[in-house]
């Protein structure tokens, strides 16, 4: 027996058996059962269950009048509002395949998720589709797109109506300008209410568990981005098994501030709560006062969301002004939890940060921490159906306990390959004790209980004098100052010691004057010393991604563009 085993929540199953249906089935069973329920709330205009389902189908007819076929990929290009999710669910209606697009993206960036998954439709939203078109335009005619659908926000809400649920005043402008609609190229453009405004039926639902659904793109930390081979039943398999972890039920009402165009706000989130009947409140971005005004004024019960968002939540003077006691769970993953915060949140809410691992190959969770006995700074234990292991990532012999290595995956929730790449696929598809595991690129270990860590990326690493430095481990000790907002760990050249070690750091607003020697001498007394900063840069805030990593790298670069070459000593 697997020594997690002993840590195992007692009400679950060690695996689960999947249904035979589609994900399109997850929302019409909900709007059957559920039909009058609030399934979203968007700035005081609630959609019913039996509303999402109808318009959802409403426009995957469109879809398929505009040429969709079953297993075509359709991009899918928002900020999160309702819109994205009918339109995510109307694609798998379809018979089609989402391709989640980070709208953060710029028109050379989007260039690849129309040509790389040979789309020809794309929906978005009015603000970020002139962005579209550029990219689509600047393509050959024969990689173009045939069809965009734009919705404006406001399509969503009545802004005099919202009553208690007002729009922040800084982002009135972005949410309720309606823009015109771009020139596209050979093609058309296609308003939102003219798309839901279909009275043909949709197409007979052909797909099943074996279907394409989901070709989300890894961040394209090495080369171009690539697309992750989903499964109706990979996705099917972490919404239900979340559902349940979680303890899922239809009265609960979740904050939707996590990206649904990222993995974790695609499967913990939107489809854990649709297959659930639970009510999504929606923010479009993050805001840490609108967080707290809708997680007191919508009495939210559960909460998936980056530690960052936490950080910042409790960072707000506001903070006192919020009512949180709703809150019955609170977790998710993305990054560390620095266990200082963490601590903060158990002592002030009674509240434990449910840490937890996965990637867009594992379709976000392959760990969690079991509610009943968490640990902070931890990835928790393989999930339901998970086996992983921690390999030597040269020679791919499992290592002791406790020692560091190579985490490696197989579960149900594990995709099927990277979209024609069948080389990277092979690299990070490898056969151990005769399964399938996919091989995680991430460092970490295995404690005698079956808990895992993660100690960084493979490559991710600050060689000081032949010292090898982790940037988490540096990261996480900084965490503890009180002074200490937010910092980011990356090499600086160094002519004695080839590399030595950079703080990026964003101070409290109580902590303004804190020097950088402050912070070198603090750290000199808590932590080895080839791990202290020989230096520190302040700054406003880290760059981040628009799942809400810390960009490290981009910071790494910025880094080594600025210093000249090392020199030899």
């Amino acid at each position: 027996m697997r020594a997690h085993f002993k840590f195992w929540p007692r009400r679950l199953p060690h695996a689960i058996t999947l249904p035979v249906t589609s994900l399109w089935d997850n929302l019409a069973i909900s709007a059957r059962r559920y039909p009058d329920k609030a399934a979203l709330v968007f700035f005081g205009r609630a959609t019913s269950y039996r509303e999402l389902a109808a318009g959802a189908e409403r426009l995957a007819a469109r879809l398929a009048a505009l040429g969709v076929q079953q297993g075509d990929r359709v991009v899918l290009c928002m900020q999160n509002c309702p819109q994205l999710v009918l339109a995510h669910f109307a694609i798998l209606r379809a018979n089609a395949v989402v391709v989640p697009v980070n709208p953060m993206n710029r028109a050379e960036e989007l260039k690849h998720y129309i040509t790389d998954p040979d789309t020809r439709l794309a929906i978005t939203t009015a603000d970020l589709a002139p962005e579209l078109a550029r990219a689509s335009n600047a393509l050959p005619p024969a990689k173009r797109l045939a069809h965009l659908v734009a919705t404006q926000f406001s399509d969503a809400f009545d802004p005099d109506t919202a009553g208690a649920d007002a729009l922040p005043e800084a982002w009135r402008q972005w949410l309720l300008t309606r823009h015109p609609l771009p020139a596209l190229d050979g093609g058309q453009t296609h308003a939102w209410a003219d798309a839901l405004a279909c009275t043909a039926p949709p197409p007979a639902l052909r797909v099943g568990p074996d279907d394409l659904a989901l070709l989300p793109y890894t961040s394209g930390t090495t080369g171009l981005p690539k697309g992750c081979m989903h499964l109706h039943k990979s996705i099917m398999h972490n919404t239900v098994a979340s559902s349940l972890w979680g303890n899922c039920a239809a009265d609960n009402i979740m904050l939707a501030v996590a990206p649904m165009f990222h993995i974790t706000g695609i499967v913990n989130m939107l489809h854990t709560a649709i297959y659930s009947a639970a009510t999504l409140v929606v923010m479009p971005r993050w805001d840490r006062d609108v967080a707290g005004r809708l997680i007191a004024r919508h009495r939210v019960t559960h909460w998936t969301n980056i530690p960052t968002m936490i950080i910042d939540l409790l960072g707000s003077p506001n903070l006192a002004q919020h009512d949180l006691s709703s809150l019955v769970y609170i977790g998710g993953g993305g990054a560390a939890m620095p266990q200082a915060v963490a601590q903060r949140l158990f002592e002030q809410y009674g509240l434990r940060y449910a840490e937890g691992y996965g990637l867009t190959e594992t379709a976000a969770p392959s760990h969690a921490n079991p509610p009943e006995h968490p640990r902070q700074q931890c990835l928790g234990i393989p999930y339901m159906g998970v086996d992983a292991r921690v390999v030597d990532p040269e020679t791919l012999q499992e290592m002791p306990v406790g020692e560091q290595g190579e985490i490696i995956i197989h579960g149900p929730q594990v995709f099927v390959g990277y979209w024609k790449r069948p080389d990277a696929s092979a690299s990070a598809l490898i056969e151990f004790e005769g399964k399938r595991f996919f091989r995680s690129g991430d460092l970490g270990y295995v404690d005698g209980d079956g808990y895992f860590f993660l100690t960084d990326r493979i490559k991710r690493m600050i060689n000081a004098s032949g010292f090898k430095v982790w940037p988490a481990e540096v990261e996480a000790m900084m965490f503890r100052h009180p002074a200490i907002q937010d910092a980011c760990i990356i090499a600086t050249r160094d002519s004695y010691r080839g590399e030595s070690v950079k703080a990026v750091v964003v101070l409290r607003a109580t902590h303004g004057d804190t020097t950088e020697q402050q912070l070198i001498d603090w750290c000199r007394a808590n932590m080895a010393v080839y791990k202290v900063p020989r230096s520190v840069q302040f700054v406003g805030a880290l760059p981040k991604s628009g799942s809400g990593k810390v960009m490290w790298r981009a910071l790494q670069e910025q880094e080594q563009e600025a210093q000249p070459p090392a020199t030899a000593r």
